[in-house]
């Protein structure tokens, strides 16, 4: 208990990760993921370059 050893101790070193084995499902899942993505970053480009609604601006009726 009377160690002159002050401060905090190093914490261990984490053996580095490897690589993950991923089976079938894994595999789909990662895919259909990335399809996904790909489709709503696509999605979201086409929608900036025609601004909020399309260009076309809000239409007033002629109804009072």
């Amino acid at each position: 208990m009377s160690s002159k050893q002050g401060g905090k101790l190093k914490p261990l070193k984490q053996p580095k990760s490897e690589k993950k084995e991923y089976d079938e499902a894994d595999l789909s899942n990662i895919q259909k993921k990335k399809e996904e993505e790909k489709a709503l970053k696509e999605l979201r480009s086409k929608a900036a370059q025609k601004g909020a609604f399309g260009g076309t601006g809000l239409k007033k009726s002629g109804k009072k």
